[in-house]
């Protein structure tokens, strides 16, 4: 949230070891969102309702500029409960302690409910019925369901008839968010906005999958129903924030430049040993701006303008030519820690492959297709965090396909050459990128720090993390390339390449 000036990230974490358990809320604070001040974590397991952890929540702004943590916490039953937290000192600018009170928790699962599946309470918005509302993440058997709670004053929470929205056949809905977007222009609102010139955004985190799902659609206030656009597909075939490690995802509204940003977790994928070896399990991404495309179909998301003040030693390319089997290195920049935004364009798009019907998997796609496997135009695109002779790199690529109405652009990051370490978790993933490339050139910027690769295509339709651990290409070691391994002529039309500073991290 942002408060008085401040940023304020609380996180899910363990005190005591990089694997889970004994979850407490850590806190830093920043005025950036670059440069970080770590505290005292805000809330430890200390009262019945939490003895057995303080799980997933959220931040609300009440009038009067009063912050409420919302969260869920673990009783001894191991029930899932929702409680919240306020701060013990409102004039301490950093909010560094917080009290609970007495009359927690604050929503308990109803009989019949599954208590296990009763988690992560939203953000709260306020409705001119004169009612704060929220969601609770849940499932009923196997159906993800929204909760809808509704309050006057913030403590008494009643269960509304109905969900928010429900999918059938999806399991348990982590983390949800719910907030509107602007149908015009990129600037953020706030979380109770209403009104004709907006949708809404149903985000869920899948347990059953381990990746986040959205959907656009409209709130009817008066029903308290959202319902989904028909071009939103509910569940595991619909759209997602990022095709990569990212999962557990929030947003808030960012009043200081009205704007909304979403943080997302890079969650490992190893054993608890590699974990353990690593020292830490999962790391919070680089912040995201995220706003509505002027389709209206989807939603889209670049890094903050913040972080461009890490900046340094900018290198620059242009109208370099890539034929089959080219690749170029970028040099004169900290490749382990960099930022790079390219524009690559092509004369025809005749050389497409085929498109296959039946190619409705995009990660299956990538991990099959490959980065060495020629197509006819692609694969092009970045080798990051690549080895001087290439026994390791992590590609970030498009290729094209001709489908009957339209081109199909897929993007892929493929971990599986990342690392020669064996028994890593090294995919190859990928997401299909709705992009008109009628003027033959598309764009892809990468954020790389050392063992994450953040990929933006096409000005952020399509978003893959990487969560890479190379041996070899380290540091000093690591290089970038620019390459092409198709049959049609690439050109790099132009490149800019940043070294990128290490923030402060004020211990």
């Amino acid at each position: 949230m942002y408060f008085n000036g401040v940023y304020h990230l609380f996180y899910q974490y363990n005190p005591w070891g990089a694997v889970w358990g004994n979850i407490v809320w850590a806190h830093s604070v920043s005025k950036d969102m670059v440069n970080w001040e770590p505290l005292d974590p805000a809330l430890f397991p200390s009262e019945p309702y939490d003895i057995n952890g303080c799980w997933s929540g959220s931040a609300t702004l009440l009038p009067g500029n009063k912050p409420v943590i919302l969260y869920t916490g673990i009783d001894p039953q191991i029930k899932q409960v929702q409680n919240y937290a306020i701060p013990k000192n409102i004039s301490d600018p950093y909010l560094r302690e917080w009290i609970k009170p007495k009359n927690n928790p604050l929503v308990v699962p109803e009989n019949g409910e599954n208590a296990s599946a009763f988690r992560d309470p939203t953000t709260a918005w306020w409705g001119e019925d004169g009612h704060w509302r929220m969601v609770v993440g849940g499932k009923r058997r196997k159906r993800g369901m929204a909760h809808l709670y509704r309050s006057r004053d913030f403590k008494h929470w009643v269960k509304a008839q109905h969900p928010l929205h429900s999918a059938a056949s999806t399991g348990m809905w982590e983390c949800p968010d719910f907030y509107p977007v602007s149908k015009s222009g990129k600037n953020g609102l706030d979380t109770s906005e209403l009104g004709q010139n907006i949708k809404h955004v149903l985000k869920v985190s899948l347990d059953i999958t381990r990746y986040e799902y959205y959907t656009l659609g409209t709130y009817f206030p008066q029903k308290d129903r959202y319902i989904p656009d028909n071009t939103s597909v509910d569940g595991w075939a619909g759209l997602r924030y990022d095709y990569g490690n990212f999962y557990a995802s929030k947003t808030f509204y960012d009043p200081a430049k009205a704007r909304r940003i979403l943080w997302g977790w890079a969650n490992e994928s190893d054993t608890r040993d590699d974990d353990i070896e690593k020292g830490w399990a999962g790391i919070q991404l680089i912040p995201r701006t995220v706003w509505l495309d002027s389709s209206g179909k989807q939603l889209l998301q670049w890094p903050i303008e913040e972080i461009e003040t890490l900046r340094e030693k900018k290198v620059e390319i242009s109208n370099v030519k890539l034929g089959k089997g080219d690749f170029t290195e970028i040099k004169g920049i900290t490749a382990a820690q960099a930022d790079v935004e390219v524009i690559f364009s092509f004369s025809t798009l005749t050389k497409a492959e085929k498109f296959d019907l039946s190619w409705d998997n995009a990660q299956n796609l990538c991990a099959q297709k490959g980065s060495q496997v020629q197509g006819g135009i692609g694969p092009f695109g970045l080798l990051t965090l690549a080895s001087e002779k290439l026994e390791e790199f992590t590609p970030v690529f498009f290729r094209i396909f001709r489908a009957q109405k339209k081109n199909v652009v897929l993007l892929c990051s493929d971990a599986s050459r990342s690392s020669l370490s064996a028994g890593l978790y090294k995919p190859s993933f990928a997401g299909f990128v709705d992009v008109d490339i009628s003027d033959n050139k598309i764009s892809l910027r990468s954020l790389i720090d050392h063992s994450v690769v953040e990929s933006f295509g096409a000005g952020g339709k399509t978003c893959i993390t990487s969560r890479v651990y190379p041996s070899l290409a380290v540091s000093n070691n690591a290089h970038l390339y620019v390459f092409n391994n198709g049959s049609e002529t690439v050109t790099v039309q132009n490149l800019s390449a940043w070294s990128m500073k290490r923030p402060q991290i004020m211990n």
